[in-house]
């Protein structure tokens, strides 16, 4: 079975552990695809620049980044580093890793959205020159052959947006990037993050929820998903959806956080807590 393996962008992951634990999956003979975010860096190198980063609430309540032009020029420029640099870690490792972002072959592809609806003091609008986009369909072929030649694909957005018959680097969502690819590869998912899991109360880690296998159980995880957790259950629910097997959140900064997470440690989410849901 293949393991998507999703690597958080916060300030507070350290890679190096999913590294290693990938360079001892691949020595195993595991299949394998590496998923990266990127967002606190973007954040950072845009203060350097003397910009601001922009953030905008849409009226059901998500808060997301607003990617102008020149947002994505260093979108497009920090993504391409931090992929750079996990491909070499993986290299020292003795892993044959690839890394792609989602132009690369089409890998990811979808529609861009250049108008987005926004709520500013209350009142709702459309900002227009976004660049960011909705994957709807992902290269699974071209995965595949990677695996099959025993590489790791390194993946992250941007995504291929297409306006019309051009095709423009857009900004896309790293959780639902690796929930997309998950579920074309029919794979199991791991999201690895800043924190154990879901916690039922965010503010208290003895409320781990560890396994999530009804509809009510899943519920439950629903109400509990709180600020940018929102999103890695959203992401779960788009890879189990798509054909994903199991989805895992789990501590990026754990011992082992990737052996561990398969072993049973973070939230574990089963395809059986869809049904009827959807």
């Amino acid at each position: 079975m293949t393991t998507v393996i999703k690597v958080g962008g916060a300030r507070a992951v350290d890679p190096a552990g999913a590294l290693s634990d990938v360079a001892s999956l691949y020595e195993d003979g595991e299949d394998l695809v590496l998923v990266h975010g990127g967002s606190t860096a973007v954040d950072d190198t845009l203060e350097r620049l003397g910009m601001e980063p922009e953030y905008v609430e849409t009226p059901s309540g998500v808060v997301g980044r607003f990617t102008d032009e020149e947002t994505m020029e260093v979108f497009e420029m920090v993504f391409g580093h931090l992929n750079t640099q996990l491909v070499a870690g993986l290299q020292s490792q003795g892993v044959d890793a690839v890394g792609l972002n989602g132009v690369d072959g089409k890998l990811l592809h979808g529609p861009r959205k250049s108008a987005v609806r926004v709520v500013e003091d209350g009142t709702k609008k459309i900002r227009r020159g976004d660049h960011s986009g909705t994957i709807k369909e992902v290269n699974a072929d071209l995965l595949e052959d990677l695996l099959d030649g025993s590489y790791v694909p390194v993946a992250s957005p941007p995504m291929a947006g297409a306006d019309d018959d051009e095709i423009t680097p857009v900004n896309t969502d790293a959780d639902r990037t690796a929930a997309a690819i998950a579920a074309a590869l029919d794979a199991r998912l791991v999201l690895l993050t800043d924190v154990e899991g879901v916690y039922e109360d965010p503010d208290d880690p003895e409320t781990l929820i560890e396994s999530v296998e009804t509809p009510d159980e899943w519920q439950d995880l629903e109400d509990a998903a709180e600020g940018f957790m929102g999103r890695k259950v959203m992401a779960a629910e788009e890879a189990l959806d798509g054909g994903a097997t199991e989805v895992v959140v789990a501590d990026a900064n754990a011992d082992d956080p990737v052996l561990a997470a398969l072993d049973g440690s973070g939230t574990h989410v089963y395809a059986d807590a869809l049904e009827g849901t959807q």
